[in-house]
């Protein structure tokens, strides 16, 4: 589940990964996860504020802004590591919300960003075309961005957010469900 052993049919079962702290992120995550739905409320939060901060930015940010941010969505392929990502992930959207121009809506969201890392990592380790999708409308975010268009910038980032949300969501109902079941059996 944590995606610490890779079976290949026909071919074994082999580790592909023991670092301790993607085991300790992803093990305590679930122990969040199942013990309350504070998680839930904070991606709830951030999917209010943050697509409003995005707006914001698009009149305060100009050519080195955009540029800036095309070169954090190039930072990071569908290769990378899912630490990569999620620091990929957590730069692009400070960049964004700091261009928003007002100081207690970037440290509302920076606090909220930094509390969802975790779910953030369990969703790379877990789903698959995170990474893809997460590149993909990351430069829609910027395309738009670009083109001065605020109110598609503010909808796309609600999509983002959205996307990891509902994500969880599912991830969470079917735990349960298994659960459910497990002690049924």
């Amino acid at each position: 589940m944590i995606r610490v052993l890779d079976v290949r049919r026909g071919d074994g079962t082999y580790v592909t990964s023991l670092e301790p702290n993607l085991l300790l992120e992803a093990m305590t995550f679930v122990v969040d996860l199942h013990s309350s739905d504070s998680v839930l409320e904070l991606f709830e939060a951030r999917r209010i504020l943050e697509p409003a901060a995005t707006a914001m930015a698009t009149t305060h940010l100009d050519a080195d802004g955009i540029a800036g941010l095309r070169a954090e969505v190039a930072s990071v392929t569908e290769e990378s590591s899912v630490e990569d990502l999620v620091s990929h992930d957590i730069r692009f959207h400070a960049r964004i919300v700091d261009r928003a121009g007002n100081s207690y809506v970037s440290a509302l969201i920076e606090s909220l960003s930094g509390s969802t890392a975790r779910a953030r990592i369990w969703r790379g380790l877990t789903q698959a075309n995170a990474a893809s999708r997460t590149i993909t409308e990351h430069s829609e975010i910027v395309d738009a961005l670009e083109a001065g268009d605020a109110r598609l910038a503010e909808t796309l980032a609600a999509a983002h957010i959205y996307g990891v949300e509902q994500w969880l969501r599912q991830w969470r109902d079917a735990e349960s469900s298994d659960a459910v079941t497990d002690a049924t059996s």
